[in-house]
């Protein structure tokens, strides 16, 4: 039998154990934590099997949704229930919030095998159980991430970078500039400032000048945004490909890759002189799907400019946007905006943009 190709938004908003359009379902949110998958529960009235005791169907339910999430979580994106075994320790009392929790126990290419538990506030046990699943499909999903501002916290330095380049030949770079352009390709931003046409080798001089100024100012001094490096973490575990799409030069990666201990995270890199065409052109993003062989719309990029949002959108692909160096009005062309990583997750990455 062939499965239909999922859309996991789609789907997941229906679904009795976590979709929050469904008025009869349980509206559960599952939350990853690199490794388990987590989810509360008040259960009522309604959910009752005899008098003030709660179905047993219910929580047998909330145990194998958690199960299922924890499989998505490392690379699934559809397998089917062969096996469940669960056991019912005490009784699950009415209005008594409930905490499920779950995780891979083993993984091959064509069996997960997971275990759940169930507990109260007291860290009780109310049931816990085992399951098997056969893997119907491996998730095709790429996650292509932008570096400065997105991951490191880099912007002063480089405004201050080329505050210094700029100033060197009579040229006044403002902060509000700045943040327009920031994201951008060198030469984009040189040509977009400077009020007369330079020659190539000029162009590069400037360039060259800027990020020596830049390189001096970041070294030692490189500090992840909360939430990316453990967000990275969590997507490598997961066995999802995993890109690097940046205007910067490669130098400037490296610096970062060395100075948050990166090495060896990211399934391809692409650079800023690695393309004709600075963001907002998607040819950026759209080389580093070739590289990983998806296709766009399975790509989610995780962008901070209306620049590379724009790029992303352009090629096609899902955009989650991070507010820590523009205003959230300027990111509404994303998919979903976010304040910080700090509190995205990997089920958020996988379901709810």
């Amino acid at each position: 039998m062939e499965i239909p190709r999922l859309d996991l938004e789609y789907t997941t908003r229906f679904c009795f154990a976590c979709g929050q359009e469904n008025a009869i379902g349980l509206k559960l949110k599952p939350v990853h934590d690199g490794e388990k998958v987590t989810a509360h529960f008040t259960p009522g009235q309604f959910h009752q099997g005899w008098n003030d005791a709660i179905h047993g169907g219910i929580l047998y339910t909330l145990l194998d949704e958690l199960a299922s999430y924890a499989m998505l979580c490392h690379g699934i994106e559809f397998g089917v229930t062969a096996k469940s075994e669960v056991r019912f320790r005490k009784v699950a009392p009415v209005s008594e919030p409930l905490r499920a929790s779950a995780w891979v126990t083993k993984l091959t290419k064509r069996l997960v095998e997971a275990r759940g538990v169930l507990t109260l506030q007291d860290d009780s046990v109310i049931a816990e159980g085992d399951f098997l699943f056969y893997v119907w499909r491996q998730s095709r999903r790429a996650v292509l991430w932008d570096m400065d501002g997105v991951i490191v916290d880099s912007g002063p330095f480089h405004f201050a970078a080329w505050q210094d380049t700029f100033a060197r030949r009579g040229v006044t770079f403002t902060k509000e500039g700045f943040a327009q352009l920031f994201g951008a390709r060198n030469d984009f931003i040189i040509s977009s400032v400077m009020d007369r046409k330079l020659l190539a080798r000029d162009t590069r001089i400037m360039a060259r000048e800027k990020e020596e100024s830049f390189q001096r100012r970041a070294r030692g001094n490189v500090k992840a945004f909360p939430g990316a490096v453990r967000l990275l973490n969590s997507i490598k575990k997961g066995n999802f490909r995993l890109g690097l799409v940046s205007s910067a030069p490669m130098e400037n990666i490296d610096l970062v890759i060395g100075e948050l201990d990166l090495e060896g995270v990211f399934d391809c890199i692409v650079f800023g002189q690695e393309v004709s065409e600075s963001k907002p052109s998607p040819q950026a993003y759209l080389l580093a799907a070739g590289k990983l062989e998806v296709a766009p719309d399975d790509c989610l990029v995780i962008e901070d400019s209306p620049l590379g949002i724009k790029a992303a959108k352009t090629a096609g692909m899902k955009c989650l946007a991070v507010a820590s160096t523009h205003p959230r009005q300027e990111l509404e062309e994303a998919d979903k905006v976010v304040d910080s990583l700090e509190n995205v997750d990997l089920i958020t990455l996988l379901t709810r943009i």
